[in-house]
């Protein structure tokens, strides 16, 4: 039975390196946001935190705050028939109960942290790469940070997910410190049948 493994933190906290160890390792990825990104380009817009807060809470009026759960449960379904999945990036509680009732014991919640002064700083730090379509790595000032922080605790109920997570990686060291939990964690879930 092929695995779904889904990710959640804060902005800067180390996801994309999470999920990147997983792909290594044969995992189909899918990124929850992608939704809000691809939004903004059908819309002409600029991408930047003013857009993407609004389309992401207009998803969420629309779709309840389950929506990117909702919205990318057909995406998880057809990429679970090929393999195990990462999901990078589950934000609301709504979301995190969607997907454990529709998969089971076959979704994970692996939670990454860092505290809030480590990830403003390497939010701020980010080269941003015209080959990064996708958006993944955005730098943000630390107002834009601290914006974002608060709206997905307030309005997106992102603490509840992290709360209740399988497994939880503390991202304040090294990237080395942080594979080997990453790796760790990987071998945990491929163990369990």
């Amino acid at each position: 039975m092929n695995k779904l493994v889904c990710l959640a933190g804060m902005p800067g906290a180390g996801k994309s390196l999470v999920s990147d160890f997983f792909v290594q390792k044969g995992y189909h990825y899918l990124r929850f946001g992608q939704i809000t990104i691809d939004e903004i380009k059908k819309r002409k817009l600029k991408i930047n935190e003013e857009n993407e807060k609004k389309i992401r809470e207009e998803i969420r009026k629309k779709y309840g705050m389950a929506a990117y759960a909702v919205l990318n449960y057909p995406k998880f379904k057809k990429l679970l028939k090929k393999g195990n999945v990462i999901g990078d990036g589950l934000y609301s509680w709504s979301e995190y109960k969607f997907l454990k009732e529709k998969f089971k014991n076959r979704f994970y919640l692996v939670a990454v942290y860092a505290p809030p002064t480590l990830r403003y700083q390497r939010l701020m730090a980010r080269n941003t790469s015209n080959e990064d379509e996708n958006l993944r790595f955005r730098k943000l000032s630390t107002k834009e940070a601290v914006m974002r922080d608060y709206a997905e605790i307030e309005n997106l109920e992102k603490g509840g997910p992290i709360a209740m997570a399988d497994f939880t990686l503390i991202n304040t060291k090294s990237i080395l410190y942080l594979k080997k939990q990453i790796k760790n964690v990987y071998e945990e879930i491929e163990k369990i049948k």
